[in-house]
Formats: C-alpha cells, structure tokens, sequence
C-alpha cells in the first residue's frame, strides 16, 4: 500500500495542549527546513543565471588574447588567455565535464534555470501548505491554553 501525499487528518480540538505543541514543533522544522531548500534552489538558479551572464559577457571576440584568472578551485585561480571563442568547457555535474559550443552551453544553462523555477514553484505550494496548517495548529493551541486547563487536559486521556 503506498503512502498518500496529502498525510493524516487529525481533529486538532481533540488534542492536548501537549500533543499539539508536538505537532506545532514538527510542523516549525519543516517548515524551516523546506524554506532552507527553497534558499538554496534559488541561489542554485542564480549561479545558473550567472553562468549564461559569463558565456555572454567573458566569452565574447573582444576577449579573446586579453589576459583573465582561470578558476582552479574556489579558492585558486591562475593566469591565462582565452584562447576559442565558440567553445566552452561546461560542468554537467558529479564532476563530470562536457565541450559544447557557446550557444549550446547557454541552453544548457538556461534549461537548468527553467527546471529549477518548476521545483521552485512546487517548492512554495507546498510550504505555503506547511505555513497555513502552522498557523491553524497555533491558532488552536492559542484558544486551548486560553480556555484553561480543563480543555486543555481532556483530549490525553488513555495515552
């Protein structure tokens, strides 16, 4: 039997304060943890985005034979000339590397982009979703603790 995405539905007024602070903590790491990966899509994109900007703007005739720093590492850069025009040496990822021609490389980049922006998007409904049911377990929790100890205790009964 497979796992539906949509979860559980839980009464939350039967809950006790207890359990619904519980559920309050689960649902702030996720969230939390769901904005993080949105962060970090989107500084994913803008690498992307920048790398198109690069090929543009530093692989251009005008460039060529002028001297530029060539990244060794994140931290390492040696002198050196750009030396062809048309072709570029692209990072298709796990270390792997791949020549494409300018044009090429900025497909390549800009379908990156476009894949990214429709994981982003899902990204946002679904925290979106975390976000709203967060704040309805916090409006009840809210409404429990005012209502006083005896609705607060009557739903952990037999737990």
């Amino acid at each position: 039997m497979a796992a539906g995405e949509k979860g559980q539905q839980i009464d939350l007024g039967s809950l006790s304060t207890q359990q619904l602070s519980q559920v309050k903590k689960q649902l702030d790491d996720e969230v939390q943890h769901l904005s993080n990966s949105y962060q970090n899509l989107r500084a994913a994109q803008q690498k992307f985005r920048d790398c198109v900007v690069s090929i543009k703007q530093g692989v251009a005739e005008s460039v060529r034979d002028k001297p530029l720093l060539v990244p060794l590492t994140s931290s390492l850069y040696v002198p050196g000339k750009l030396s062809d025009t048309d072709h570029v040496i692209v990072d298709v990822g796990t270390g792997f590397y791949v020549e494409k021609t300018t044009d090429d490389a900025q497909k390549f980049y800009n379908g990156k982009v476009e894949e990214l922006e429709t994981n982003i998007k899902e990204l946002e409904n679904i925290v979106n979703g975390k976000a709203n049911n967060l704040r309805v377990v916090e409006e009840v929790l809210r409404q429990k603790v005012l209502a006083g100890p005896q609705g607060g205790q009557g739903g952990g009964e037999g737990g």
